[in-house]
């Protein structure tokens, strides 16, 4: 039987990870060519030029206006006490693992606290989330409805559970009918107004959007997009049409992988975790360059401090 290509390539190794960011220096190269590609560039007046280096490539000052600037400064690293090698260390792990790594086992990888580690790794989920809500689905997408969680023992069952958190599935597939991008968004509830917000944000108006029969997903419609619904019923028989076959098997890798990776995941910051698995699954084509597009990633996206990383995404 042949292997798969995607699932077989090589990826980065530990021995190549560490021997391209394995320092402190080759992490502030790499992190200063990610942010400046074409050479410095004052962020205060613009000037473009060689700067001044103070405190080894740490500190930079324009030589035009004399504005001192940090590699960290404006990024998502922002004011961190913790070497670069550790944020790295920590891109490397999120990265390159088949699944998901909880805060607890990052904790123990990287010698810090739980805290820490709870902090470097939702930063990073965050410029996951908000680099994939950039770019919308297009193509032919089959959307769903799903659930996190389950009632607990003597608890309500069903839809209505309080312990189950909705969100909508959506997969866009290419012309040989091959997935291509994948985005799940938590939902205050299956109600037109939040699938009409759901796909504004996320599907190209030329996007074709397949359905199942739940009335909430008229919404696309009257949004302004082609909608194509399939009633496919209920059980098990309505997993086997070919419309949804990819859908159906993606939502049960992504809960395999959740279910695996976290002994509990609260449904506040189930945005982000949902997040973590659209980015590798986005990016499964070239394992290798997933972390250096993440760092490049990193440096455009704002600081996130602590009182807003605790936040749950608003629905």
């Amino acid at each position: 039987m042949p292997q798969n290509t995607i699932q077989f390539q090589k990826g980065l190794s530990l021995p190549e990870f560490l021997q391209n960011y394995g320092t402190e220096d080759q992490c502030k190269q790499a992190l200063e060519q990610w942010r400046w590609p074409q050479g410095f560039v004052c962020p205060s007046c613009g000037h473009a030029g060689e700067p001044v280096r103070l405190r080894t490539r740490a500190l930079l000052q324009c030589r035009h206006c004399h504005h001192q600037t940090s590699l960290i400064a404006g990024t998502i690293f922002e004011a961190t006490k913790l070497p670069l090698t550790t944020w790295f260390s920590a891109m490397f792990l999120l990265t390159q693992q088949k699944n998901g790594i909880s805060a607890l086992e990052l904790k123990r990888h990287l010698g810090v606290s739980y805290l820490t580690a709870w902090r470097v790794k939702h930063k990073l989920l965050q410029v996951m989330k908000e680099r994939d809500d950039q770019t919308p689905l297009s193509g032919v997408i089959e959307v769903d409805d799903a659930y996190w969680g389950g009632e607990h023992h003597g608890g309500k069952r069903g839809r209505g559970s309080p312990n189950k958190v909705p969100f909508i599935a959506a997969l866009s597939c290419d012309e040989d009918n091959h997935p291509i991008g994948l985005r799940l968004g938590k939902v205050a509830g299956f109600r037109k107004t939040e699938v009409e917000r759901f796909a504004k944000r996320h599907f190209d108006p030329s996007a074709l959007i397949r359905t199942d029969g739940l009335s909430c997903f008229s919404a696309i419609a009257a949004a302004g997009f082609e909608h194509q619904p399939i009633v496919t019923g209920g059980g098990h028989p309505s997993m086997e049409i070919p419309e949804f076959q990819w859908l159906n098997t993606v939502l049960g890798n992504v809960k395999n992988s959740l279910q695996g990776s976290y002994h509990h995941l609260s449904g506040k910051h189930l945005p982000r975790h949902l997040a973590e698995f659209c980015y590798r699954f986005n990016r499964r084509f070239d394992l290798a360059a997933m972390l250096p597009r993440l760092g490049k990633a990193a440096v455009r996206t704002p600081p996130m401090p602590h009182r807003l990383l605790k936040l749950a995404e608003l629905c």
